[in-house]
């Protein structure tokens, strides 16, 4: 079995999905996440890495104090 990977735009998709459902051939979707997001994932898990990081305990208590 071979995995092909396309790229439809949003009018491409519905007639790529159509197609593949009226052939009976399983398909999976996968929806990314936009740059800005992926890199603002990135930016926190290196800000953990780096120890910039707070408990939840500690992010509550300095809430209530403001």
């Amino acid at each position: 079995m071979e995995t092909l990977h396309v790229y439809p735009n949003k009018s491409q998709q519905k007639a790529v999905v159509a197609f593949l459902e009226a052939l009976k051939i399983p398909f999976d979707t996968e929806e990314s996440l936009p740059p800005h997001v992926l890199k603002g994932i990135q930016n926190g898990q290196e800000d953990i890495k780096s120890g910039k990081s707070i408990a939840l305990e500690e992010f509550e208590k300095r809430r209530r104090s403001i």
